[in-house]
């Protein structure tokens, strides 16, 4: 039954509530006004006619005198007389008001229906005009798309609702369009890294069996690279999905603790902090809180990682964890190249790399995105600066957890 009844634009809705409006304020007014001329014109013997009256009266008493026979009969006729004009004067009265008030309420009604239908009128300019940006915005939403996402509205005018409504509206469009863009060239990205092992691995594979002697040490080799290749490709997509995971938000959430996840991310680093030959400070004081045990551990670790494998030969990291106003932290410093301060924020986004593309031969690009994304899935913040001396100091909190 809803979808068969007629379509009831909102313009049209208006007008009707304009026009219903101004006539219910004018019925009551017509109302008021009614009640209080009513009221004004009694039935009572007006002051102009009492002069009148009275020179009426005086000469029917003398004719009484005249016609009438003795006093009993003059006083008789003098009663009659007084009753027959005040009896014709009320009737006059009466009828006056009467015609009176019938004028004023058909007056009143005719110019009522006319003010109505200029009411309505007007109603209905009103509201197309204040529904002119509605329609604007309507406009803008049809026509975007996943390719058309550059139209705005910019609405100008009053800094009223609907205008709010236009920007709120823009500003989406320009988040739509940004999202898109990074969605593009974060598939641009995966599938540039996901081909550079295969092709490391077609290229081994082909060169080896271009050669008529393959010796067994030719092919061991050749298994080697192809080994390299496949690892790195599975630490990709690992990120990759990982990446996702934490994009959807965080699953089934425990207590932990920064510390501990901290203290276990750098026993996991180990061999390559000896490797690099970096000094490691650690204060690890507790910082409990609720999160995705598997999504925060990766959080933590990505950020170790980061540390050591963007680091110079005996570099150092600084690595910390507590409670602070609320939010449990970590932070992890390192020492490094120098990294200019606009090039900061940009760490965060997918296959980010200071050195290009290729990068480090065996990162991925995804740890600091995951980061965040972790972060922003937990309801947390991240925040990365660029120290003076060179390196990177990035701190993530999250909301502690009272348990």
């Amino acid at each position: 039954m809803r979808r068969a009844a007629p379509r009831r634009p909102i313009r049209l809705r208006l007008t009707l509530v304009y026009s219903g409006l101004f006539l219910l304020a004018g019925a009551m007014l017509l109302a008021v006004t009614y009640g209080l001329v009513a009221q004004s014109l009694n039935t009572s013997l007006p002051a102009a006619v009492s002069a009148p009256y009275e020179s009426y009266q005086a000469q029917a008493v003398k004719a009484c005198a005249a016609t009438a026979g003795g006093p009993a009969a003059v006083a008789k006729c003098k009663a009659q007389t007084r009753d027959s004009l005040e009896k014709v004067i009320k009737a006059s009265v009466a009828f006056q008001r009467d015609k009176t008030l019938t004028r004023l309420l058909y007056y009143s009604l005719g110019a009522l229906a006319v003010v109505a239908a200029v009411s309505a009128w007007l109603g209905w300019v009103v509201a197309g005009r204040a529904l002119r940006p509605v329609h604007a915005i309507t406009a803008a939403a049809r026509a975007a798309s996943e390719e058309n996402l550059g139209e705005r509205i910019a609405l100008a005018g009053p800094d009223d609702e609907l205008k709010e409504l236009a920007d709120t509206f823009d500003a989406m469009l320009a988040r739509l369009d940004a999202a898109f863009a990074s969605q593009r060239r974060f598939v641009a990205n995966a599938s540039h890294e996901l081909r550079t092992p295969l092709t490391v691995m077609r290229a081994a594979i082909d060169v080896t069996l271009a050669k008529p002697d393959r010796s067994q040490a030719q092919l061991e080799s050749m298994a080697g690279e192809v080994r390299q290749a496949v690892d790195r490709a599975e630490a990709l997509i690992e990120a990759l999905l990982t990446l996702a995971r934490s994009d959807r938000g965080r699953g089934a959430a425990e207590p932990l603790d920064m510390a501990v996840l901290a203290e276990d991310a750098l026993d996991a680093a180990a061999p390559a902090i000896r490797a690099r030959a970096v000094t490691v400070e650690a204060a690890l004081d507790p910082g409990p809180t609720l999160g995705d045990p598997v999504l925060v551990e990766r959080l933590v670790m990505n950020l170790v990682d980061n540390a050591v494998r963007h680091n110079v030969p005996d570099g150092w990291i600084q690595v910390a964890t507590g409670t602070c106003e609320g939010m449990a932290f970590i932070e992890v410093a390192n020492g490094g190249e120098p990294i200019p301060r606009e090039v900061v924020p940009s760490l965060f986004e997918p296959f980010r790399r200071l050195s290009g593309r290729a990068g480090p031969p065996d990162g991925t690009g995804l740890g600091l995105s995951i980061v965040r994304s972790v972060a922003v899935a937990h309801h947390g913040q991240v925040t990365a600066r660029q120290r003076p001396t060179g390196g990177l100091e990035v701190a993530v909190l999250l909301p502690v957890h009272p348990g």
